[in-house]
């Protein structure tokens, strides 16, 4: 299943491109956009994990450097029979953690030194589960290329938004101008592209990836007071290096806020349902799957 949406996400970005290549330069535009999506398809596959981590000023760490961390993402991944990511630490006092790469073999997991901080062995070994769970079904490699697709879909908006102010660019084909109204379109519609294709891949891989931390640990009251924790540091403690491109990879969305449209436009599930559906692991009202 994530094998198709891969495919799915490489032939929207194919589309995109091949869009804005007609709406900037005519046949022309198309192929030369028709180049550049083959070389971002192929650049998201092999190389967006380390864009992704380079972002966020991600330093490969050491097990002299990060024992407790290490620790728990060796015994984790012994536990869950996977090769032992490579681990990179974010300096950062904000707390969070993701985890990307284009397969388990090919796996990261990072943490900001907030969260590091902040929460107690037990606690930090649940959110590297979690992490680790995302790996384990590929979900990393969705979220890895869905964050570089959304990050080119807002410079893409960008860019149709200086067009529109400028007039336009020259259609090459007939040498008309091309109607600002168009740019105006690509501009307002671009973001909400990008939020959609956020939307789609992240709620239900954040549910899964919790069960997967219960199943793991056997602890799923650890994983809630962890989420509960970050929550509540993160409002007051803006995570410098986020980008709302790669918000969706984040064990908390650093940019939610309370409101009444949070639970419909969020990336996340609300905490608060996240933790509801921890107590019900915990009293066997649902059966955690690994």
């Amino acid at each position: 299943m994530n094998g198709f949406k891969t495919f799915v996400l490489m032939t929207g970005l194919m589309a995109l491109f091949l869009f804005v290549g007609r709406v900037l330069g005519g046949h022309q535009g198309m192929a030369i956009a028709f180049i550049f999506a083959l070389v971002m398809n192929v650049g998201s596959y092999w190389f967006s994990d380390r864009l992704i981590l380079a972002m966020h000023r991600a330093r490969e760490a050491t097990p002299q450097e990060e024992p407790h961390l290490f620790r728990s993402v060796q015994k984790l991944a012994l536990a869950g029979n996977m090769p032992m990511p490579r681990i990179y630490v974010i300096e950062s006092a904000s707390p969070n953690a993701f985890a990307t790469g284009r397969s388990v073999n090919h796996a990261a997991v990072a943490a900001t030194r907030g969260i590091l901080d902040l929460l107690s062995p037990v606690e930090l070994e649940a959110v590297v589960a979690h992490e680790l769970s995302h790996i384990r079904h590929l979900d990393m490699l969705i979220g890895t290329i869905a964050a570089v697709l959304a990050g080119t879909i807002m410079m893409i908006a960008d860019m149709a938004r200086w067009a529109a102010m400028l007039g336009g660019y020259s259609n090459r084909d007939d040498d008309r101008g091309v109607n600002p109204l168009g740019f105006i379109l690509l501009a307002v519609l671009a973001p909400l592209a990008a939020m959609l294709v956020q939307l789609m891949i992240s709620r239900s891989r954040e549910f899964g990836a919790d069960e997967g931390a219960a199943a793991l640990t056997g602890n799923p009251m650890a994983l809630a007071r962890a989420l509960r924790k970050i929550e509540a540091a993160a409002l007051g403690e803006p995570l410098e290096t986020a980008s709302p491109a790669t918000a969706h990879m984040y064990i908390i969305n650093p940019f939610d806020r309370e409101g009444w449209l949070r639970n419909l436009f969020s990336t996340h599930p609300s905490t608060a349902r996240r933790i509801a559906r921890l107590e019900a692991i915990q009293e066997g009202k649902i059966r955690p799957s690994a």
